[in-house]
């Protein structure tokens, strides 16, 4: 099959609304063989995905490396971020042992960098590591006090007067990249920086989805007004939209407090009544959204590729969205499908 597509704000570029999220390809929290990552993107672009999204912190090189391998030669939109180097490291490292979520083979460290040298520097090693003459999309990795705490403004201060803002202006002028933005977990990150840059695109992780619609409050007008379009990343919140409310499940890749497992609970309960997966509508219902281009799941086997193409193209009845709304489980002032 194919996806439908949608063009990303005013970038020229137009990625399929179901994308690819690639953290897991970095062995996330656990080792992915190389023959799973292969059939999983395989199974990915035999099924007409033709947005993929990386970072250099995904398994520190290892996510990038397994998707330029996957992709070179063919016509597909890539993303990949900045804001963290990789610097070797010379002690040897073990796959078993999970260093900052990943649990990879690469022999590096990742370390914050925010400025315009570390910007450039960045841009071009993804290349080198994707094995590609381009990236289409730079997403600004994870600034905000979320990440960064009381050291936020240090480097938000590399952003702006160290020129990382200047860098990707320069990218983007130069039609070395179609568009940048941002790729981060919180609100109050993005509407820092769209002060200081024109943003093309945000990737929004976790926070626009059935269990949560603070954006419309403030980010999303002010992405409306500047022209900046949104991609969905963690529509399932890390787990528990897909797993349901089960012992163990997670929420913002930790375990989920009562008040969220009470609430996912009731939202399968309206979606069960409607002969729907709770899944599927966590997944169609932020593309209702006329800003939102894409939602890239993380997927990390053949299986969970088949499995989400078949949540999207899953039918659902206009009754639950408004039975969702009528029990308050649903803003009524988000947009649904």
């Amino acid at each position: 099959m194919r996806f439908s597509r949608r063009a990303l704000g005013s970038t020229g570029v137009q990625v399929t609304e179901l994308g690819f999220g690639g953290a897991p390809l970095g062995n996330l929290f656990r080792p992915l063989a190389d023959e799973v990552a292969r059939d999983t993107l395989a199974a990915a672009k035999a099924a007409g995905f033709c947005y993929f999204d990386t970072a250099p912190f995904y398994g520190f090189g290892l996510s990038e490396r397994r998707l330029g391998d996957a992709l070179r030669g063919g016509d597909f939109v890539i993303s990949s971020k900045v804001g963290r180097l990789l610097n070797p490291v010379r002690a040897p490292v073990n796959e078993a042992e999970v260093r900052h979520g990943y649990a990879t083979p690469m022999p590096f460290e990742p370390v914050f960098d925010y400025s315009y040298d570390g910007v450039m520097r960045s841009h071009a090693e993804s290349l080198q590591r994707l094995g590609l003459a381009r990236i289409d999309l730079l997403y600004l990795h994870d600034i905000g006090r979320l990440t960064h705490g009381d050291a936020n403004a240090k480097y938000m201060a590399q952003l702006t007067t160290g020129g990382g803002l200047k860098a990707l202006e320069e990218l983007r002028a130069a039609g070395a990249i179609a568009g940048f933005g941002m790729g981060v977990n919180e609100v109050a990150a993005c509407v820092e920086v769209m002060a200081h840059a024109r943003l093309d695109v945000i990737l929004l992780a976790g926070r626009y989805t059935l269990l949560e619609q603070t954006p419309l409050d403030d980010l999303f007008p002010a992405c409306e007004a500047a022209g900046t379009a949104i991609v969905i990343g963690g529509p399932f919140n890390s787990g528990i939209l897909a797993a349901g409310a089960r012992s163990g499940a997670t929420f913002n890749y930790e375990a989920a407090p009562q008040a969220v497992m009470d609430k996912v609970a009731a939202l399968d309960e309206v979606c069960a009544a409607h002969g729907v997966p709770l899944a599927a509508a966590a997944l169609q219902f932020p593309l209702a959204h006329p800003l939102v281009a894409s939602v890239i799941p993380g997927l990390d086997s053949p299986e969970r590729v088949r499995q989400a193409v078949a949540w999207y193209n899953t039918a659902i009845p206009a009754a639950l969205w408004t039975d969702l709304k009528a029990k308050g489980l649903l803003r009524q002032d988000a947009p649904t499908p």
